[in-house]
């Protein structure tokens, strides 16, 4: 499979925060959010391990007891079932990566963006 840039196909999940899956296979699924300023990603958990990388803007993510500022270049890796959130500091994109896939977010694929 390979996926190609669009601004098309981000669906809102939360006030503020938007997603587009951008690639994904058996094992892995790739994401980006859209992040705007002031929003707040609830605290949640998941069984899916779930690394990311900020492109663009700043974050303050927490993760179980600890929290980081993060800016462009910077990265995390959230456990499985972790408790983790998030707050926008500024417009922010950011990609992540989870495993096992994320059969819950093959909704948010842009089928035009999507060559198999």
């Amino acid at each position: 499979m390979f996926g190609k840039k669009s601004d098309n196909g981000y669906k809102e999940v939360v006030d503020g925060i938007r997603i587009k899956t951008i690639s994904y296979g058996e094992e892995t699924l790739m994401a980006e959010f859209m992040l705007r300023k002031g929003s707040v990603l609830p605290e949640h958990t998941h069984i899916n391990e779930q690394t990311g990388y900020l492109l663009k803007g700043k974050i303050r993510l927490y993760i179980n007891d600890s929290s980081r500022i993060m800016n462009p270049g910077d990265s995390w890796n959230v456990p499985s079932n972790a408790k983790h959130t998030a707050e926008i500091i500024e417009d922010s994109i950011a990609i992540e990566v989870f495993t096992p896939s994320r059969d819950d977010y093959l909704k948010y694929i842009h089928k035009k963006d999507i060559i198999e």
